[in-house]
């Protein structure tokens, strides 16, 4: 159902409404004194619009805007609110569809036939620039909110809050946006404002006093703080404001079915619409009002639903164009893959050592920006390139975002410090480890590899001493005063290196030299693409220096190959966070192998006996 910014729903609602954690239609009637309310909230939907991943070119069933509409229409009921904490239009290939004439975004028009109530721009809507901004603002058809931005005219970008009523009840919404889009963005956002988004919630929440029930807060921020940044995480929010009854949160791609925060319930989602949330409210009157008595949550699974045929039938033109594009033939691998097989399932080769793959991204950094050294991400894992045919739909599976090219230049010593603290990606190794793993607080995509310099991790040190023998390819040690070029993405550059906290001080920053490298191509992901193209006439095989090694293993290899092959047969397994984010994050230990030795043998003897039996 449509509404405007304060949506009226019939006051009979009551009578047909269902209550918590089960679908609508199967709850009881409520009682007369008590209102619920349910709110589904969705978030990093980024442009799964339809159940295939355009990168990999293969259908993809985990979640997507097809699947999200079934589970949706079986949660809702008439005392429902969709809401949308935002990183919406951009990857799984979207990209082609931005700024697309006068057509609208395929993800914007699934937001707006799922009716959405409320919908809040993340930190992926400004990669675009503020024109593409302002059209998707305009396209969305819910009520936009963000009202931490300004934009280079000091206009607000959307509005800060809205408010609902909901059989009578008073539901406000406020809206906000992670301020650190002002360095993953910097040039976008160079002529607009950011401001401080609790400062921003907290004169809301008085502008507010009197005029809700319910008060919701949609976030695209996560639960920390980021990048150092005071009130970019949620916790620091609902800290400061316990007036708050529920926060979406989001950005951090986690599965957070539902925690409190300062009596905030907090929810959040995973990424690519792999999951939907579901906050059931109980209301009692209070005065000439309602109050909360009661609020539960669960995380439902959308890819345990089928594509809504409807949903499939406006977005299927979409689709075809997508997989037309994606299959672009554009040169060919020759010679094998890009990257080598894994020694262990779920530890990442090309984690583990220099890879063509790598080698390959840096190449076109370093060509393109004439830098003589160059730092690039694997940010899929399990990415890798098969001799064959090249697709465009390639590039994606390589280098998955659209970031693009920056030439900065910096000292030997600032590199040391970059190159620390990226390194702080793996775990130190201690005596009885049998595998390397990697700190779940240090996410992959800020694990840069290094071309143009040899050097060695020793991950038997601790963080800030890894680096080891760090020399230019004729062996000269790189020396703390020397000064030169490296190329490197917008976001490492505006997340990091250009701004003081995680690596540098004030007083020590890289300098900025050129931004957009050959904006005329595009970003990296077409820079790549234009080099194999033009640079390499449309023909590649896998080429690697190896410049890069990790030393300070000293475990017993028989040992070693042995958690191998029980971790492959599924007898040892690999630990995964707490979030469930991220896999590998122990290492698998000589007590583990012991373990698992013992009780093979002991069920070896109990077999033995009931065979003699």
């Amino acid at each position: 159902m449509n509404r405007t910014i304060i949506a009226l729903l019939s006051v009979t609602s009551l009578l047909t409404a269902a209550w918590a954690p089960v679908p609508a239609g199967e709850s009881p009637a409520a009682d007369s004194d008590v209102k619920e309310i349910r709110i589904i909230g969705t978030s990093d939907l980024h442009g799964k619009f339809f159940p295939w991943d355009y990168a990999l070119n293969e259908e993809s069933a985990s979640g997507s805007m097809a699947q999200l509409s079934s589970a949706i229409a079986e949660y809702r009921n008439e005392n429902t609110l969709l809401f949308d904490a935002g990183d919406t239009i951009q990857d799984n290939s979207a990209d082609i569809f931005v700024g697309a004439g006068e057509s609208v975004h395929p993800m914007v028009q699934a937001l707006n036939a799922l009716d959405y109530d409320v919908w809040v721009t993340g930190n992926h809507e400004y990669n675009y620039g503020m024109n593409v901004l302002r059209d998707t603002v305009t396209d969305v058809k819910a009520k936009v909110l963000t009202g931490n931005v300004y934009d280079e005219n000091d206009e607000p970008v959307a509005d800060d809050y809205t408010i609902f009523d909901v059989d009578g009840v008073r539901v406000a919404v406020i809206g906000m946006v992670t301020p650190s889009i002002v360095r993953s963005d910097a040039v976008n956002l160079a002529d607009c404002t950011v401001t401080d988004p609790l400062e921003e919630t907290r004169k809301d929440i008085d502008e507010l006093e009197g005029q809700y029930d319910v008060l919701v807060g949609v976030y695209h921020m996560g639960i920390e703080n980021e990048y150092g940044i005071e009130n970019s995480g949620v916790t620091d929010i609902c800290n400061a404001c316990p007036e708050f009854d529920v926060m979406l949160s989001a950005h951090e791609h986690a599965d957070i079915p539902g925690t409190l925060i300062n009596g905030v319930l907090v929810v959040q989602n995973k990424n690519m619409a792999q999951t939907m949330k579901v906050i059931d409210l109980k209301l009692k009157p209070d005065g000439d009002g309602w109050k909360v008595v009661d609020k539960a949550s669960e995380s439902v699974t959308v890819g345990d639903y089928k594509a809504d045929p409807e949903m499939i039938e406006l977005l299927s033109v979409y689709d075809e164009e997508a997989k037309k594009d994606a299959e672009t033939i554009i040169g060919t691998l020759e010679g094998g893959p890009l990257a080598p097989e894994d020694e262990i399932p779920g530890i990442p080769a090309a984690l583990l050592g220099d890879t063509a793959m790598i080698d390959l991204i840096n190449e076109v950094q370093m060509y393109y920006t004439g830098a003589p050294v160059s730092a690039a991400s694997l940010f899929v894992m399990n990415a890798n390139m098969f001799p064959g045919d090249i697709h465009k739909c390639d590039m994606a599976l390589i280098y998955k975002y659209a970031n693009t090219l920056y030439k900065l230049h910096i000292t030997g010593s600032q590199l040391k410090k970059y190159m620390e603290w990226s390194v702080n990606y793996y775990n130190t190794l201690t005596p009885g480890d049998l595998t390397i793993s990697f700190s779940p607080d240090f996410r992959v995509f800020n694990y840069d590899m290094f071309a143009g310099v040899n050097y060695d991790i020793n991950i038997s040190k601790e963080p800030g001493s890894r680096i080891e023998n760090l020399t230019w390819p004729d062996g000269t040690p790189v020396e703390d005063d020397e000064d030169f070029d490296i190329a490197v993405n917008n976001f490492r550059a505006n997340s990091q290196l250009l701004f003081p906290g995680e690596i540098f001080d004030e007083n020590d920053l890289p300098t900025l030299v050129e931004i957009d490298v050959r904006g005329d191509i595009g970003g990296v992901r077409e820079l790549i693409r234009d080099y194999i193209v033009n640079v390499k006439g449309g023909t590649i095989s896998p080429a690697v220096d190896n410049n890069w090694k990790i030393t300070g293993i000293s475990w017993d290899e028989d040992l070693h190959k042995k958690a191998a092959e029980m971790i492959k047969d599924g007898l040892l397994a690999l630990k995964t966070s707490e979030d469930g984010r991220d896999t590998n994050v122990e290492s698998i230990t000589e007590e583990d192998l012991r373990g698992v030795m013992g009780t093979v043998l002991i069920c070896s003897h109990i077999y033995r006996d009931q065979r003699g039996a």
